[in-house]
């Protein structure tokens, strides 16, 4: 009889992580990996189930209009509680730092079920930055079994709390789906050519832009925007293109500041396969998100991070990007240093990746295959 592994999913990003270790659990004799989706993100958890060909076990659907965090936290306490106590499983998988993360983890712990945490260990030490990711990181580590750190430092931060048992550094599962659809879109590269022509045009150089974090809500994105409009004021040869996220926060502040720009280009968000394309034609990255500070480097694109502190310093002692926090004058200042020296920037697009080589889920499901006996 095989061991049942529930892989708890709720946000794009977390599916992207967590696909390729439920596709490895699959392959091992041992293990009946159980996908549940939650649907914290649901529209975009479509396109990556699609784009990896995997389909949820069981599907939730908690989110609602204007739905608070505590609102949202209860509901999943709620449905996972139920699924957890009907259906014993033998270990519940979850991933960084999201609502679903938090409340999966609790709720098994809770029901007596091992915690295996990927991407374990990532650590800012401020609890409103990035909010409320952190403290769930945090308390996520707390009632974990297993934990999957990325790096070294990962690894040390985990230490430096008391928490040294279980715990291994096995690189970050992203790179396996970066790598996986890196390979597709190269096999498909006309169809994506076709799909931005209008845009992204070979010989001219792309910024690529993304911005969506809570912590920057309001006079953050207003620096942000203030920062894009001038470097494309003071570099009318380079495109910027920004996915602009759905959220009514971001939307108002960039479409009002940046709309009518002549080289800025605002869009819908992309499929992942898109981003990954956009991502690869770039040459430079503006970001505050935590998966492009970890992808870009594989890519070799030069990356400033839009933040004030990031949980992934791995990515600026490896020198593969800045970090600008979310003032004008800094990021503007920080894009024309790297524009106007070609040694960094060719430092910068050449330092090896500090988060793994793709083979990420393979060593997870060794481990788990280790630790939980039939």
């Amino acid at each position: 009889m095989k061991n049942r592994i529930a892989v708890l999913v709720g946000t794009r990003p977390e599916a992207i992580k967590l696909v390729p270790v439920y596709l490895a659990l699959q392959q091992s004799e041992n293990f009946e990996p159980v996908l549940i989706s939650t649907g914290q993100h649901r529209e975009m958890l479509a396109g990556i189930f699609e784009l990896f060909s995997v389909r949820p076990d069981i599907e939730l659907n908690v989110m609602r209009e204007n739905q608070t965090l505590v609102d949202l936290t209860s509901k999943l306490f709620h449905e996972l509680g139920a699924i957890l106590t009907l259906d014993r499983f033998r270990c519940v998988i979850v991933q960084g730092d999201t609502t679903t993360a938090l409340a999966g983890a609790v709720t098994a712990h809770y029901s007596r079920i091992p915690v295996a945490h990927v991407e374990a260990g990532l650590r800012t030490y401020n609890n409103q930055q990035p909010f409320p990711e952190e403290a769930n990181r945090r308390m996520i580590s707390v009632v974990t079994d297993f934990h999957f750190a990325p790096t070294g430092g990962a690894v040390n931060a985990l230490a430096l709390e008391g928490i040294t048992g279980n715990v291994f550094c096995v690189g970050n599962t992203v790179i396996d789906s970066l790598l996986t659809i890196s390979d597709l879109v190269d096999r498909r590269t006309i169809f994506y050519e076709n799909r931005f022509a209008d845009f992204v045009k070979k010989g001219e150089r792309l910024v690529l832009v993304t911005g969506h974090r809570r912590e920057s809500f309001g006079q953050g994105f207003k620096e942000i925007c203030l920062a894009i409009s001038r470097i494309a004021s003071a570099h009318p040869d380079i495109k910027i293109v920004y996915p602009v996220h759905l959220n009514p926060n971001v939307r108002g502040i960039v479409f009002e500041s940046l709309s009518g720009l002549e080289n800025v280009r605002l869009i819908d968000p992309v499929p992942y396969d898109e981003m990954i394309y956009l991502m690869k034609c770039a040459w430079m990255i503006l970001t505050d998100s935590g998966g492009i500070q970890e992808e870009a480097p594989s890519l070799n694109v030069p990356l400033i991070i839009m933040r004030e502190v990031t949980e992934r310093p791995e990515v600026i002692s490896a020198g593969c990007g800045l970090l600008a926090g979310v003032d004008s004058d800094s990021i503007f200042s920080m894009f024309e240093r790297i524009a106007n020296s070609p040694d960094l920037y060719r430092n910068m697009s050449t330092a090896r990746n500090p988060f793994g080589d793709g083979k990420s889920a393979q060593q997870i499901a060794n481990k788990l295959n280790e630790l939980i006996i039939l």
